[in-house]
């Protein structure tokens, strides 16, 4: 397992490849029962959940949330915004207060990429959304198993949650991966997320659909911060990141089927 961590330049330490392998074992048991995904090779399990998941935690640093990071020399609002974008650009800032980052993983499915970013980044605050509760079950097992106690499921529809105050506007990173259309995503992840804090998209690389959420992008409040590129198993895959630079509009996200049926183009 190490070495295939090794070849995408992942470096873990001894507990958290533990994790993974004990992971690895009981997503396979499980699979074999309820057929969580159709990919059945241990090496395949690694690179195309495991290490696709992590790769966030490549180009992202989850755990040093942009609150950390405070420059003296620019106003409150502004030293947050440069804050969280300095996360990507490798910029160093004067640590000055100390809170868990709070991330939710917008239809997680069986768990990817929440699971594996709970691993890396334990010191982080997971919360796994999916409308599907035998899935959340699932997760809740697997977390258990795990001992993994940054983890948190939650049963809801991705327009509900996000009309939802107990939810909106309160999450520091957001997360989802392979999902919907991006105008489609936007109108769902956007409305979780706090104001200059960032939503990171797996997307297998398109540059045609990463041109389509232009006016998505105005309308909810976000501007693309950086498009990190990769392979995996040479296909080619982005990490789009997406930072929320207004307060979205309260009448997003729209009632349950509009987003999918009628998208911000």
């Amino acid at each position: 397992m190490q070495s295939i961590f090794q070849k995408y330049h992942i470096e873990l330490s001894e507990s958290e490849l533990e994790k993974f392998q004990k992971f690895l074992e009981i997503f396979m048991e499980t699979n074999s029962q309820i057929n969580l995904s159709a990919i059945r090779d241990e090496a395949w399990i690694i690179e195309k959940h495991f290490v696709d998941s992590i790769m966030l935690a490549v180009f992202y640093d989850i755990q040093q949330s942009p609150t950390q990071y405070l420059s003296p020399t620019l106003p409150s609002q502004g030293r947050e915004q440069a804050a969280a974008s300095s996360l990507l650009a490798g910029e160093n800032w004067v640590r000055c207060l100390v809170e868990k980052i709070r991330v939710a993983d917008l239809w997680t499915g069986w768990g990817f990429p929440g699971i594996p970013l709970a691993i890396v980044a334990p010191q982080a605050e997971f919360t796994l959304i999916d409308s599907v509760a035998k899935k959340l079950k699932c997760i809740d097992e697997f977390a258990e198993k795990l001992e993994l106690d940054n983890i948190e499921t939650l049963v809801w529809r991705a327009e509900e949650i996000g009309q939802n105050p107990e939810y909106r506007e309160s999450f520091d990173l957001v997360t989802s991966r392979a999902t919907a259309y991006f105008p489609t995503l936007l109108e769902y992840t956007l409305p979780l997320l706090k104001v200059w804090w960032v939503f990171a998209a797996y997307k297998l690389t398109d540059k045609e659909e990463f041109a389509s959420m232009k006016k998505a992008l105005i309308r909810l409040g976000g501007k693309i911060l950086k498009i990190k590129n990769y392979e995996i198993d040479g296909q080619e895959r982005s990490i789009v990141f997406i930072e929320k630079i207004t307060k979205t509009h309260a009448k997003y996200p729209r009632k349950v089927g509009i987003p999918l049926q009628n998208p911000i183009v």
